[in-house]
């Protein structure tokens, strides 16, 4: 098909041509290679293409009765291994690294028919505001190739944003899908608690905070994704849920009149004017579908939030290196293989006594308690998904690679930049990054909804109600500068 046709397909639709025989799902893969071969050059978003996967795509197992019925995805080099394909997670230190075995979610996207056809681009471990370490890959925003995409599904949201592949897997410790979604003028949906299974290695209550999801240009198919590809492994350490009625029928008809609360105030974190009046106007919009829309406040200790979070993303991720350096048979990070911040984060975190991790935890209850009651007077919460503008490519002082000798201070960093996505994944409930506005400087801003837990359904019935509005017109109806119908 052209590259018009390519790009105006979601991967319903895609799948739609597939099981109607005017396509096959080998012609898709063929096609989405060769949108890669033409846009990653610009965007460096992808690291590897599976040619033996284009060559043959149900090799690994993608179902074709799935309702995904062999479309092309690729995967994020991080968290969920694919049995023999290498899992590098943008790390020197971890070049030449390959997974043992399948992931539960693997199997889960095979079988929901994804055609998984290579690896896409994170920071260290994930752990990072941007894909941004020259000495590795620096993955460039198909809007403006100046500025960088946010992280840490960094190459999932170019790829998609630039029209290569409809959907891509992404992941959310604190941001992660919604963040990149929000920078690539994307559908981003961070789930509740107890929707997509990290079997084998943890879970839910394990990981505390990290999500598993994907990036879309569509609402369907993200519902379409959930409904597939959820569910728990067997033995799953904690209770997994399944909604009344499954994401893709509910999303066919609009929410019922709901109680909308503005707010951008978040403790000692506030967003730019511009940003602000992006959140005003998205708010105007959602009154004029019937919502009840007002500036609210919950009644959060947001800085007792924040130093909780930053404890566990310390602890979280000096257990993360500490993993991946057993496999290394090594007692500590090497400096050159290992990216500055990451090693001093391992020295913070490596000695978390149990009490400290309690008084956490004791943090994300009395949040997560706060939010509740909250919800009990309003149904969603709408913010701008950052803070601040999008940074240009090389500004060190939001990434692993920075100089910064102190820790707290790194992490304060990320907390004025992206105050608004972490305490949903503290509080294990769900949000979703609408593309509703842009930035000053020419890339999209998302707008966040975020709900009670188990409300994943009503943030994708919202979404698709602002979609049927706007006409489907996602980023004021523009395309990336990068793009392969461009």
């Amino acid at each position: 098909m052209s590259w018009e046709d390519w790009a105006r397909h979601d991967a319903l639709a895609l799948a739609a041509r597939v099981r109607a025989g005017e396509v096959t799902p080998a012609e898709l893969a063929a096609q989405a290679a060769a949108a890669i071969a033409r846009t990653n050059p610009d965007l460096s978003a992808v690291v590897e293409v599976f040619e033996d996967v284009v060559a043959d795509p149900l090799r690994d197992g993608a179902d074709p009765a799935g309702p995904f019925a062999g479309v092309p995805y690729l995967m994020k080099d991080l968290s969920v291994p694919l049995k023999g394909r290498l899992q590098e997670m943008g790390s020197l230190l971890m070049r030449g690294n390959r997974s043992a075995a399948d992931s539960y979610l693997a199997g889960r996207i095979r079988q929901a028919g994804l055609a998984i056809l290579g690896r896409t681009t994170t920071p260290e471990f994930g752990c990072c505001s941007a894909a941004d370490n020259p000495a590795v890959y620096s993955t460039r925003n198909p809007w403006n190739t100046a500025h960088v995409t946010n992280g840490s599904s960094a190459g999932s949201g170019a790829m998609v944003a630039a029209g290569a592949v409809p959907m891509a897997h992404a992941t959310d410790g604190g941001g992660s899908i919604r963040i990149p979604a929000g920078a690539c003028g994307l559908i981003g949906l961070k789930v509740s608690r107890g929707v997509f299974s990290t079997a084998p290695a943890t879970s839910d209550l394990t990981g505390l905070v990290s999500i598993q999801g994907c990036h879309s240009r569509t609402v369907r198919d993200t519902a379409a994704f959930v409904d597939a590809c959820r569910g728990g492994a067997p033995g799953e350490f904690m209770p997994f849920w399944t909604p009344a009625e499954p994401c893709s029928r509910l999303i066919e008809r609009d929410p019922p009149k709901l109680r909308i609360a503005l707010s951008h105030e978040w403790g000692d974190y506030r967003a730019t004017p511009h940003f602000v009046a992006a959140l005003e106007k998205a708010g105007r919009l959602l009154e004029s579908l019937g919502h009840h829309v007002e500036w609210v406040l919950p009644a959060v200790d947001f800085r007792a939030a924040f130093a909780a979070q930053t404890l566990c993303y310390i602890s979280n991720f000096a257990q993360t290196i500490s993993a991946t350096l057993a496999m290394k048979g090594l007692d500590r990070p090497p400096e050159g293989l290992i990216e500055p911040i990451n090693i001093r984060i391992w020295e913070a975190g490596i000695g978390t006594t149990y009490s400290e991790r309690y008084r956490m935890q004791a943090a994300f209850n009395a949040t997560s308690r706060a939010f509740g009651a909250f919800f009990e007077d309003w149904d969603i919460i709408l913010t701008p998904v950052t803070a601040l503008p999008t940074p240009p490519a090389g500004t060190t002082e939001f990434l692993t690679i920075s100089d910064n000798p102190d820790v707290l201070d790194w992490f304060g960093n990320l907390w004025r930049q992206f105050p608004y996505t972490p305490l949903a994944n503290l509080c294990g409930i769900p949000a979703i990054s609408m593309p509703m506005a842009m930035q000053e400087n020419g890339i999209p801003l998302g707008i966040q909804a975020v709900a009670k837990q188990a409300d994943d359904g009503l943030l994708l019935q919202l979404a698709a109600q602002v979609e049927r509005a706007l006409g489907g017109a996602w980023n004021e109806g523009r395309r990336p500068a990068v793009h392969v119908a461009a």
